[in-house]
C-alpha cells in the first residue's frame, strides 16, 4: 500500500509538472538516454567525422586514380585490380557520407529559424554541400530531395545529378547570407568554441563556400542551369582548410590519414598492401618533370622510393615498410615516429578537407574557361600559385611550421622544368593550358584528397596517359575494362541500397559504361 501511495505522489507531481503518469510508469523508456542534443554539441563531431570519411574517399581515389598499386607480399586485390567492380565494392563511401550528412541535417533542422545560432545553420549547410558533392561525384544520382528526412522517406527516391549541383550552388548562396546576416546580428551564440575547421573565422566559412561553388560550376560548366554564377567579393581559400580536433597519439583519436597509412597508436604499421605506382613517381623522378623537393618530402627513400603498375603480381614487387612508402621520416618506430613532412606527417596534423593548391588551380580554369570571378592576378599566376602552395603544403609540420623554404623550392621547380606543365606559359592553346592546370592539380592532390584527382581525371582527360606502360599509364595490367584508357568509368551503387531501396536504385549501371554527369 505505501508503494502505492508513492507512486500516486509521484504522479501527482509530475502532473503539476506538465508530464504524464503514464510516461513515468514506461518501463520501455530509458529516461537517462538523451533524445536530443544542443546542435552546438555536434557541429565538432561532425567535422570530425568528415575527416574520417574522406580517409576513406582518398583511399578509394588513391586506388582507383592512379596514385597507388598493389604491394608485395599481399593477394587478395579482386576487383580492386580488374575493375569488375560489384555492390560489395567502396561500399562504405556511401554510408560514411550519408551518416555524416545526418550530423549536418540535424544542426540545420534545430537550429532553422534561430538566429542565434545562425552561424551554426549555415556552417552545416555548407558542409552539407560538400559532402553531397563527394556522392554525386562518386556515384552520380543519388538520393537528395527525399533523403535525410528519416521515417518520412525509408525508401528515398533518387534525385538527377545535374540537378543536385544546381540546387547545391543555392543552398552555399544561401549560407553566405546567413553568415552575413549573422555577423551583424547581437547576442548570437558563439562558434569558436565548436568549430574545429576555422575557429569560427567566418570570413574563411565564406572563402570554403566561394570555392565549393566553383568546383560545381566548372564540373557543371555547359552541363548544369546554375541559378546564379556569380561569387562574393570576399574571394576564395588562400590557406589549407585542416581539420583537427585536438588530434594525438592515442586510440580513436590521431589523424585518421596516419592511423590507416602510417602507424596505429599502439605502434604497430598501418596498411603496407600498398604502395605508390610506378606512373605517379614519373612526375617526380625526371622521368616526366623533376620534383626533389616534393618528391623528397613526401616519399621515403625518394628517388629509390618502391613503385609497381597495378594488377602486376609477380615476384619483385617491392614490400611497404613500417609506416609506408608514404612517411618519409627514417625513424619508423610508431610510437615516436611523427612529426615530419608530406602527407601523413604525424598523428597530430589537421586533416586536409580542401587544400589551398586546389583552390587556386581552379580558379585558374575558371579563368580559362571565362567563368567570371572575383579572382585577383594573371591565369599564370593563379597557376603558380596552386604549384606554391603545393610545397608549402607538403613541407608543413604537424605543428603547422615549415621544414623548408617552399617558395624558393616552387620556383626552382618551375624554373627547372621546360616543360608546358610546369611553365604555363609554353602552353598555348586552352587545351594545353587546361591540361598543365589539371595536371598540376593531380600531382598536387596526390595521397592528400586522391579521389579529386580521380574526378579531375575523368572529367577531363588529364594527365594524359596512353598504352599498357607502367609509366605512360595508371590502368591496371588485369584492367577487364573495355574502355579505350583501361580505366573504370565508376564504382557501382553498393549492397545496402539494392537490398533496401531496390525500386529506386538506377538500372543498368556498369563500371565501364556508365558515366558521372560531367565525366568525359
Amino acid at each position: 500500500m505505501k508503494n502505492r501511495v508513492s507512486i500516486i505522489l509521484t504522479c501527482v507531481v509530475i502532473a503539476v509538472l506538465g508530464s504524464s503518469c503514464n510516461d513515468y510508469l514506461d518501463i520501455n523508456t530509458n529516461p537517462n538516454k538523451a533524445t536530443a542534443v544542443q546542435a552546438q554539441l555536434v557541429l565538432p563531431q561532425a567535422l570530425a567525422a568528415t575527416a574520417n570519411s574522406l580517409d576513406v574517399y582518398n583511399t578509394y581515389g588513391s586506388q582507383i586514380g592512379g596514385y597507388a598499386a598493389n604491394a608485395g607480399g599481399y593477394g587478395g586485390f579482386n576487383e580492386t585490380v580488374s575493375y569488375a567492380y560489384t555492390p560489395n565494392n567502396y561500399a562504405g563511401n556511401w554510408p560514411l557520407a550519408y551518416d555524416n550528412l545526418e550530423d549536418y541535417q540535424y544542426i540545420i533542422n534545430q537550429t532553422a529559424d534561430d538566429e542565434l545560432n545562425i552561424h551554426f545553420h549555415a556552417v552545416a549547410k555548407i558542409m552539407r554541400v560538400y559532402n553531397f558533392q563527394l556522392l554525386v561525384d562518386a556515384y552520380n544520382d543519388v538520393p537528395f530531395t527525399e533523403a535525410l528526412q528519416g521515417v518520412a522517406f525509408l525508401t528515398p527516391a533518387y534525385d538527377n545529378a545535374a540537378s543536385i549541383y544546381a540546387s547545391l550552388a543555392t543552398e552555399l548562396d544561401d549560407a553566405m547570407t546567413e553568415i552575413v546576416t549573422g555577423n551583424g546580428l547581437v547576442g548570437k551564440n558563439d562558434i569558436d568554441n565548436y568549430d574545429i575547421l576555422f575557429g569560427g573565422d567566418m570570413d574563411s566559412w565564406m572563402k570554403l563556400a566561394n570555392t565549393i561553388k566553383l568546383r560545381l560550376l566548372i564540373r557543371g560548366n555547359g552541363k548544369v542551369t546554375f541559378a546564379n554564377t556569380s561569387f562574393n567579393s570576399i574571394g576564395f581559400l588562400t590557406n589549407d582548410a585542416l581539420i583537427n580536433p585536438s588530434y594525438t597519439r592515442d586510440n580513436s583519436r590521431q589523424n585518421p590519414a596516419w592511423d590507416t597509412w602510417g602507424f596505429a597508436y599502439t605502434g604497430s604499421a598501418g596498411n603496407k598492401a600498398w604502395i605508390p605506382t610506378t606512373f605517379i613517381l614519373t612526375f617526380y623522378d625526371g622521368t616526366k618533370l623533376n620534383d626533389p623537393g616534393r618528391g623528397s618530402a613526401m616519399y621515403f627513400d625518394f628517388p629509390n622510393t618502391g613503385t609497381n603498375q597495378l594488377g602486376y603480381e609477380s615476384t619483385g614487387i617491392p614490400k611497404s615498410p613500417d609506416g609506408s612508402f608514404w612517411y618519409p621520416g627514417s625513424e619508423r618506430d610508431g610510437k615516436v615516429a611523427g612529426d615530419t613532412t608530406g602527407v601523413l606527417k604525424g598523428p597530430d596534423a589537421g586533416y586536409p578537407m580542401f587544400t589551398a593548391a586546389e583552390s587556386y588551380f581552379l580558379q585558374a580554369e575558371a579563368s580559362v574557361v571565362g567563368l567570371a570571378t572575383p579572382a585577383t592576378g594573371t591565369t599564370q599566376e593563379l597557376f603558380e600559385a596552386g604549384i606554391e602552395a603545393s610545397f608549402k603544403y607538403l613541407y608543413q609540420l604537424p605543428d603547422g611550421s615549415q621544414a623548408g623554404d617552399y617558395e624558393e623550392d616552387a620556383a626552382d621547380y618551375i624554373a627547372s622544368n621546360n616543360n608546358k606543365l610546369v611553365q604555363f606559359n609554353l602552353a598555348l592553346s586552352q587545351a594545353e593550358q587546361i591540361e598543365a592546370i589539371i595536371t598540376q592539380k593531380y600531382i598536387a592532390l596526390n595521397m592528400v584528397n586522391s579521389h579529386e584527382g580521380w574526378n579531375e581525371y575523368r572529367r577531363t582527360g588529364y594527365p594524359s596517359v596512353f598504352g599498357r606502360g607502367a609509366k605512360t599509364t595508371f590502368a591496371s595490367i588485369a584492367s577487364q575494362s573495355s574502355r579505350p584508357d583501361f580505366l573504370p568509368s565508376r564504382i557501382l551503387y553498393p549492397t545496402s541500397e539494392i537490398q533496401y531501396n531496390s525500386a529506386n536504385v538506377p538500372e543498368g549501371v556498369g563500371s565501364f559504361s556508365s558515366l558521372i554527369f560531367w565525366a568525359k
